[in-house]
């Protein structure tokens, strides 16, 4: 019966929070880059996080994603299960950083790549799967002290019946949740990670101060 419950309640109470964790309400309602590319979306998520760096201290661990790259940042077991070959990397990849638009991100073997759609540095990268039916946006965003860094997907569902769709809502979203606050929470540790180290190079030694 509780769980019967949670599942009745979760379109009603829960499911607005699960598409937009962390973003802020007008970061869930804004235009981002990209979200032309697939106007018929039938889902929507928009979620986001506050870092405490600087863009420039972001941008590089999106730019390395990927499966034989630097992986996603978030439970790489679960994404290896699936076959994914995910290994999520602790330091930048300069081999993966001079990303352009037309590069392909590969998903894992067997699996469609994404391909980089749009591509403003330090600002919004944009990918799209091979078939057209999924858009991904990261958008670096000016916060208090630091960055925001929202992540938007787009789905398109065609041809799903009613039954897979309702699986699809009270399964694969809470499910994508777990798995995107994990890749934000990631990227957010080693951003912030990343400044720390790049300002305990700069301060001044006590010596010479």
């Amino acid at each position: 019966m509780a769980a019967g419950a949670l599942v009745a309640a979760y379109p009603l109470i829960w499911r607005e929070r699960c598409l937009t964790w962390g973003a802020t309400f007008t970061e869930a309602e804004q235009r981002l880059p990209g979200d032309e590319l697939l106007p018929g979306a039938q889902l929507v998520t928009t979620r986001a996080i506050g870092i405490d760096a600087p863009p420039d201290a972001v941008w590089p661990w999106l730019v390395q994603m990927g499966s034989g790259r630097g992986g996603a940042y978030t439970y790489d077991w679960v994404e290896n299960l699936l076959g994914l070959d995910m290994h999520s990397a602790n330091v930048i990849l300069p081999q993966f950083q001079d990303l352009r638009v037309g590069d392909e991100l590969p998903m894992g073997k067997g699996r469609p790549v994404m391909r980089v759609e749009r591509l403003d540095p330090g600002h919004v990268l944009v990918v799209r799967v091979a078939d057209g039916n999924w858009v991904w946006i990261f958008a670096l965003l000016q916060g208090s002290g630091g960055t925001r860094l929202v992540s938007r997907n787009l789905i398109s569902l065609p041809g799903t019946s009613a039954p897979a769709r309702a699986a699809y809502t009270l399964l694969m979203e809470p499910g994508s949740l777990i798995m995107e606050r994990k890749m934000l929470l990631g990227i957010k540790e080693r951003a912030e990670r990343l400044a720390r180290d790049r300002a305990s190079l700069t301060w001044p030694h006590p010596a010479t101060a």
